[in-house]
Parts: structure tokens; sequence; C-alpha cells
């Protein structure tokens, strides 16, 4: 008869339950006998006993629950004791007291947050441009973030609100339209110092000001000015390549005609120096010969002279000089008539001089005048 049918006794059992194993050596049914007697029916006083060790059983599941804290690693865990922060978890599993006395506020600490709008702002030379604004930013310090202020993220919009137009308004459209890099750099930092001032525990990752440009009503008349400076550029980068060819040409030159003055400068210094002290050792052989000195400078002079004419040679062996010379002649050529020998070689005579009266008492013949100029 099986231990489960009506009216049988099954050993005095009568709990309607299946008889417990015992003796089996196995540690799950040891358990599990456990947990049956913690949580079995009884008479009496048991019902009470039982709900009184559930309530334990739950309570102690969320006691577990509610210390232990498993903070991820994109995040950060803020510690609340009885309202006050008491300390920051790092990512992990920690332990805590139960609430109410310490409670835990996660804050995204990795995540990059973007901000972007696009306001009207007026420059330093009271020009209007539209300026389009990106920030990109990111929790540092979340006790900062959650208590430092009451909306970090509001406080960041209206500070880089502020700091683009402070910006801007310093700066000329040229710069706004033009360079808006190193605008950009001085307004991140601005940023940064202004949200480290208002405890908000945010940091700047980046901050760009991708566009600017003129409002619509008036944008024809910025697209004539930008075609104008557009113009300017290009007929500045021409000068300054004309000016890069020209200008080592005009140096070469310089140079040239600097060393051909120096060169002509040498010559004719020396040249200079030469006739000076050529003329300061005539007027030595002049003081000890006069008379020799004039002839000689006089046949010198007379030579050089008859070195640069025509010369024609008569039938007696005497040099014609041929002196071309305008309003003599009638030849329709320009040419001047022959002169005679007469009139070209006159006779020269020369004073005796004492050289020479030494020569006629030693028995010489002095040379005369004509003589010089015959040989």
């Amino acid at each position: 008869m099986a231990w489960n049918t009506p009216g049988s006794d099954n050993s005095g059992n009568s709990s309607g339950r299946p008889p417990r194993r015992r003796g089996t050596g196995n540690p799950v049914d040891a358990v599990l006998d456990q947990l049956r007697g913690l949580f079995g029916q009884g008479g009496g006083n048991g019902g009470s006993t039982h709900i009184g060790r559930w309530v334990l059983v739950a309570l102690a599941l969320w006691l577990a629950f509610n210390c232990f804290v498993l903070v991820t690693e994109q995040q950060r865990g803020v510690v609340l004791r009885f309202g006050e922060t008491a300390r920051v978890l790092q990512p992990g599993p920690h332990l805590k007291l139960p609430w109410p006395v310490e409670s835990v506020l996660k804050v995204n600490a990795t995540a990059i947050k973007t901000f972007s709008t696009s306001v009207p702002v007026l420059t330093r030379d009271e020009n209007i441009v539209q300026v389009d604004i990106n920030v990109q930013y990111r929790v540092s310090d979340p006790q900062q973030y959650l208590f430092g202020t009451r909306d970090a993220d509001a406080m960041l919009q209206q500070a880089a609100l502020s700091t683009v137009r402070e910006q801007v308004g310093r700066s000329t459209l040229d710069t706004v339209l033009g360079a808006r890099g190193a605008l950009a750099v001085s307004a991140r930092d601005q940023l940064q110092a202004s949200l480290e001032a208002y405890r908000t525990g945010l940091v700047v990752t980046e901050m760009n000001l991708p566009n600017a440009r003129p409002p619509e009503e008036v944008k024809p008349a910025f697209d004539d000015v930008n075609s104008a400076q557009q113009d300017q550029d290009r007929l500045i980068s021409e000068a300054q390549a004309y000016a890069a060819q020209v200008v080592p040409e005009a140096r070469g030159q310089a140079a040239r005609v600097r060393t051909t003055a120096e060169g002509y400068q040498a010559a004719v210094v020396a040249q200079a120096q030469g006739d000076a002290d050529r003329f300061s050792m005539l007027v030595d052989e002049y003081k000890d010969a006069p008379a020799v000195t004039r002839k000689r400078l006089w046949l010198e002079t007379v030579e050089d002279v008859l070195a640069g004419n025509r010369k024609i040679v008569g039938g007696d062996s005497r040099q014609l000089i041929y002196v071309p010379m305008e309003g003599q002649g009638g030849t329709s050529s320009g040419q001047a008539p022959l002169l005679t020998p007469e009139v070209l070689a006159p006779e020269v005579t020369a004073s005796p001089s004492p050289s020479d009266s030494a020569s006629t008492r030693s028995g010489r013949t002095p040379r005369t005048g004509r003589e010089e100029v015959t040989r």
C-alpha cells in the first residue's frame, strides 16, 4: 500500500508528506531536509513561526542586496551617508551600509557629452555674425558634478555662450571669418576656467567654432568683400613673386657695376700714381739735363702724333703726312689734299745746349732737330 493512500498509517506519519530519507549520505539531501524543516508545516504555533522565518529570510536577502554595490567601468559611485557625501566608489564591487544609512548615486564619468548651438554675436567692429558652437565634455569629478552646482550641464551651456560672445566681441569680423582656430583655443581655456570656478566637475575635451557666417540679409555684401580680399591676396602674391625674381637680378647687376667701378678706380689710381712717379723722375732728369730732357720730350710727342696718322712715302724717300682737314681742297669725298714735304716737315732748329757744346769741344758733331725728324 502506497504511503499517500488514504487511511494508511505509514509508520505514524500523518502529515501527508513523503517520508524523509535518512541515512542516504547525500549532502544535497541533508541541506534540503534542513530547508524543509525550516519552512515545514506544523500544528499549533508553527504557522506564526514559519512567517517570522520568512520575514527574516527576506530581510537578510534585502540587506545582502542593499549592502552590495557593483560599479561598472564607465561609472563612479558617490556614497551619501545620511545625505552627506562620504566617499567616491571606483569601478568594482563594494559594500556599504544599508539604506537609509548610506545610499549610492552612480554617474557615468567616461561618456563624452556634446553641446552644439548657433548664436548671433556682435564683433568689435560692430558687425553681426552667426557663429556655430560645438563643445564636447565629460565628468571629471562626480561629487562636484552632483552637488557642486544645481545643474552642471545647463551651467556649461550658459558658460559656453558667454565665453564665445566675449571672445568674438573682442575680435574683428575678418578674424572671426578667417581665423577661428585661435578664437576656439582661447574660448576653450576660458570656458574650462569658468567651469572650475563654478565647481561643475566637468572638463572640456574639445571646443570648436566650425562655421561663422554673416546674416542672410547682408550675405551678398560680405561675398563681395570676400572676393575683393581674395583679389588682394592674389595681387600681393604676384607682386611678391615678381619682387623675388627682380630683386636678385638687380642685386647682381649692382654688384657687377660696383665691382667694375672698383676695378676702374684701382686702375685710375694706379695710373695716376705711375704718372706722378714718372713726372717726379722726369723733374729730376730735367734738373740734371734740361736741354736733353726737353728734346726727348719733344721727340716722344712727335712720335706719338706720327704714330696715329697715315703716312705716304714719296720717291725721294721723304715721308709725307696725310692730314685730313675740313674746308681745304675741292674734292667731294671730303678728303684734304696732300701737303708738301716742306710744309709737313719744316726745318727744326735747336739752340745748342751745354751738352752740345761739350760734344763740339770733344770733336763730335751735335745732332740737329731736322736730323731727328728725318731719321
